[in-house]
């Protein structure tokens, strides 16, 4: 016998039917302090670039970075992320351009802070924006990288970064051990105040394709299967989440994040430090693309996107998308 829906005993539609009971019963909510802006810098001024594979991003000198900071604090926005993008003059085989005390991002830290003091300043700590081959530190003569001589080179970058005044270092080079050597490095260098977001779980993906162009740090030869993460793998970022707690990570990463959100559960469960998610360049170019064509609302399918990080179990969402989620949210 057909039930009549008014007859069921049990009905879920009873608590979608009115919008004060939507909003109340809402289980997870975004608000614009879970978002962390991505900037990438050049040397110059008055400089404000888009960058073609990502429409609507752009590539700023240190003060149109002022302007943009500006923006995410009026908006809420907690933090920045600096990377930097540097001409291929000033590139070498190890990138000791990023460690110098005067060099792009350091100079951007120190202006972020004295107008910005409550702006988290986040800074990424790899080598593939910096080396004339592209790969994420020093290479061996057969090519392969060298774990051990990018590891002291990473202390030197991270060190730098400290003293500039640097909140976060984020090491985003899945380099075996690089966690304990910045620690070291910054207890010794009298900077234990400054936290250490790992990347512990970063996957070799094709979705890296429109940062690689506007960072120009696509590698010149090969790529970065042999230390970054098979996505086939799923148990493998557990080991890797483990071993980066124990040295002494303050904060721990899933990248990138749509195609990883069973991993951001799967961390969120297995331990009680933070959890960040970066919703990566060919997340944000995929929407922006299909939204131009008319075929998504972007509001809409943004907001959505970041909600399913947040429901997944996100603390914070690194995304380009963060200046305009956080003015959708009002």
């Amino acid at each position: 016998m057909n039930r009549s829906p008014l007859s069921l005993r049990h009905s879920p539609r009873r608590l979608r039917r009115h919008p004060a009971m939507r909003g109340m019963l809402q289980e997870n909510q975004l608000i614009p302090a879970d978002f962390i802006l991505p900037i990438f810098l050049v040397e110059g001024e008055g400089i404000r670039n888009e960058i073609a594979s990502m429409p609507g991003v752009f590539r700023h000198s240190v003060d149109s970075a002022l302007k943009l900071c500006g923006e995410a604090v009026a908006r809420g926005v907690s933090g920045v992320l600096l990377f930097g993008v540097i001409a291929e003059t000033c590139k070498d085989a190890c990138g000791s351009a990023s460690w110098d005390k005067d060099g792009l991002v350091q100079k951007a830290i120190r202006a972020i802070r004295a107008a910005y003091p409550d702006l988290l300043v986040i800074a990424d700590a790899c080598f593939c924006e910096y080396t004339d081959h592209g790969h994420c530190g020093i290479l061996s003569v057969d090519g392969d990288r060298d774990d051990n001589a990018t590891l002291e080179n990473l202390q030197r970058q991270a060190l730098s970064y400290a003293e500039a005044g640097v909140h976060v270092v984020a090491p985003s080079g899945m380099v075996d051990g690089m966690v304990s050597a910045i620690r070291e490095a910054l207890d010794a260098g009298c900077h234990g105040e400054v936290s250490i977001l790992s990347y512990a779980v970063k996957y070799a993906s094709a979705f890296y394709g429109p940062f690689r162009d506007a960072a120009d740090s696509a590698p010149q030869f090969g790529d970065r299967r042999a230390y970054q993460m098979d996505p086939a793998n799923r148990r493998e970022a557990f080991r890797e989440l483990d071993l980066d707690i124990a040295e002494g990570c303050d904060m721990v990463m899933v990248k990138p994040a749509m195609p990883y959100l069973d991993l951001v559960r799967d961390l969120r469960e297995r331990c009680d430090l933070p959890v960040l998610t970066y919703q990566v360049s060919g997340e944000y170019s995929m929407l922006q693309a299909a939204a131009r064509a008319g075929w998504l609302d972007l509001q809409r399918s943004v907001l959505e996107s970041l909600l399913g990080m947040k429901r997944a179990g996100a603390d914070a969402i690194i995304t380009y998308y963060a200046l305009d989620a956080a003015e959708w949210l009002g």
